[in-house]
């Protein structure tokens, strides 16, 4: 089975993408044939800075590796370096209309948040992820809720091309679940998941040191404690038991969930625990990834063979799609 994602490089993976996505794709490289991409191109939506994107990138992959994505097993690549995703974006762009992009719920919702930044890359964000998935021919593409209705655009799309020109040369990707192996991380701010968007005190990050953990968790959403035994817990503090249940022994869980049924927890000492058991989790993975970061020529290497893979690919596909259409050397 064909597998693909990726990732935008808008900073440092956190605790959420590890048990979100990259330790499954650890996993799932063993059985399948996998592309993992790092989205630059999609990241220019928010006009980062050439050196942040640059930087960003190289963080992104030396992160990837130091998880434990093999460039051996898994394709392994930087989206900008295939252009022939382009090509196939332009392509998808000529019989995408401009209502049904304009009813993407990702995009409503970032016209209504950045009204000063309504521009064309937004517009067609479903477009480019269409291509990035078809340009591979994927089977299965691991999503979240809110990408959903953009894989379902992408079997439109697929679909759309197919009825044009009269063949079946693009299959309908399907969504790939992790079911019950997937771990659903909580922020630190009392509210949703972690995310980046919700600003840096909200994730915990895969370089994180020491320091910065304890002062981020001591600085989590609590409230002033139960008031009756056996009470539910509010949002913020089930928050901080489920990272716990992430990182902790199971006897100490079990206490701390005690300690709070009996109305005798003390937030201070939850959270002390919390973070030297989640420094004991992060520190291996961040002295990899360290590790891996410091050797560019081992990076390039890296980047170089996933170019090399991913091209062979698209650059079969985009042959064909142009045969399909009609372009023809003359």
């Amino acid at each position: 089975m064909r597998i693909l994602s990726g990732i935008r490089p808008t900073g440092n993976l956190h605790l959420g993408n590890y048990f979100g996505a990259v330790k499954n794709f650890v996993r799932l490289q063993e059985e399948n044939e996998c592309f993992f991409f790092i989205a630059d191109y999609h990241s220019l939506t928010t006009h980062p800075t050439p050196e942040h994107l640059n930087n960003n990138v190289k963080q992104v992959l030396a992160e990837f590796v130091a998880c434990g994505l093999d460039p051996e097993k898994a394709t392994l690549y930087i989206q900008s370096d295939v252009p022939e995703t382009i090509e196939l974006y332009l392509f998808l762009n000529m019989n995408a209309y401009l209502g049904e992009l304009e009813r993407v719920t990702s995009f409503k919702d970032k016209v209504r948040k950045h009204p000063n930044n309504i521009n064309a890359g937004l517009l067609t964000y479903p477009t480019l992820m269409a291509a990035d998935i078809l340009i591979h021919h994927a089977d299965k593409v691991p999503v979240g809720k809110d990408q959903e209705q953009h894989l379902e655009m992408t079997r439109t799309f697929a679909n759309r091309f197919n009825r044009m020109y009269k063949t079946e040369y693009f299959k309908e990707p399907e969504a790939f679940n992790f079911g019950a192996e997937l771990v659903k991380v909580p922020g630190l701010d009392g509210s949703g998941k972690m995310g980046k968007s919700e600003g840096e005190g909200n994730a915990i990050f895969l370089i994180d040191d020491e320091k910065s953990i304890s002062k981020k968790i001591m600085r989590a959403v609590t409230d002033s404690g139960p008031t009756e035994p056996n009470q539910t817990p509010p949002q913020a503090i089930q928050n901080l038991f489920s990272l716990m249940d992430i990182v902790s022994a199971e006897d100490t869980v079990k206490f701390f969930r005690e300690s709070y049924a009996n109305c005798s927890i003390r937030y201070g000492d939850l959270k002390k625990q919390l973070a030297a058991d989640m420094n004991i989790f992060i520190e291996p993975i961040r002295e990899r990834i360290q590790s891996v970061a410091s050797d560019e020529l081992f990076l390039s290497k890296v980047a170089a063979t996933g170019r090399e893979k991913a091209r062979a690919s698209a650059s079969k596909t985009i042959q064909e799609v142009r045969e399909i259409i009609g372009f023809k050397t003359l």
